[in-house]
């Protein structure tokens, strides 16, 4: 309890646990819609913003973010096309951000930067201003998925028949891609990209196996991340190691046990959409 009293560890735990709360509803969106892939595209994309910004001398944070939004509008503008070949064009502009983002650090004079820093962040150094900003985070996720949840399962579980009964699945799609967009490059300067992936995936991955709705399923999800992040930060302060790599590592393990363990009565969220679809409910 007395490394609690230190500044930094309580930036890192606050920072830790506002990562997880959005990681936790934005992964769980990704997971049953199935793009976890995109997702991975819009972060490693993310290096090209950093490096440009980086080469023209402005915030790396508006750099990242302007780029991050542009490539993720185009990918779902080119999965919404043509689904069939979207993982092919989404590999490549993965590929050509990372290229670009590193030629441009390379073409800047006189500035070495440590791109281990961007995999995996440097969550005990997070300034408090930083925290700030994954509440106000936070606070527009919540907002955007309480306001458009039922559409948004909608259009997650069966995106056709949704679209049939008026739901703005191309306006919903897009906008949950600039929220990968604006939360990955948020939380990648505090957790770092690695991380983020993992708690995009990992958790609600674990969390949809017990789960009977997308609510229950984000709740888990939030609190598996949490916990994570808290085993992660005491692990990695007692045996002096790379925190995020820690946390990574205990949410891996978290994972390995899922396969091993299932619950004896599963019931996907998916049959339950099917009986009794949200947008056909009342209320």
């Amino acid at each position: 309890m007395e490394v609690l009293k230190l500044e930094f560890m309580q930036n890192a735990l606050f920072a830790g646990l506002l990562a997880g709360i959005a990681c936790g509803i934005i992964g769980c969106l990704v997971v049953v819609n199935r793009i976890v892939f995109i997702t991975g595209g819009i972060a490693h994309a993310t290096y090209g913003g950093i490096g440009l910004a980086i080469f023209l001398g402005i915030s790396p944070f508006t750099g990242g973010l302007g780029f991050s939004l542009a490539v993720a509008i185009i990918m779902a503008l080119i999965s919404l096309r043509n689904k069939r070949r979207a993982d092919t064009v989404i590999g490549v502009l993965w590929a050509i951000g990372m290229a670009v983002g590193i030629i441009f650090i390379d073409l800047s004079p006189g500035y070495n930067v440590d791109l281990m820093s961007y995999l995996f962040g440097s969550i005990l150094a997070v300034p408090r201003s930083d925290i700030w900003l994954m509440l106000a985070l936070d606070i527009v996720i919540l907002g955007v998925f309480g306001y458009f949840y039922k559409r948004l399962v909608a259009m997650s579980y069966d995106d056709e028949y949704a679209a049939l009964m008026g739901v703005p699945v191309k306006m919903l799609y897009i906008l949950l891609l600039a929220l990968i967009a604006i939360s990955v490059v948020v939380i990648m300067r505090v957790v770092g990209l690695i991380l983020v992936i993992a708690l995009f995936t990992i958790s609600p991955y674990i969390a949809e196996k017990y789960s009977r709705s997308l609510k229950s399923m984000i709740l888990v999800s939030v609190g598996l991340n949490m916990t994570f992040t808290l085993i992660g930060l005491w692990l990695s302060y007692t045996f002096n190691l790379t925190s995020g790599a820690v946390i990574i590592l205990v949410a891996g393990f978290f994972f390995l046990v899922s396969l091993v363990f299932k619950p004896f009565q599963k019931r996907k969220i998916r049959e339950q959409y099917e009986e009794n679809p949200p947008y056909l409910r009342s209320g």
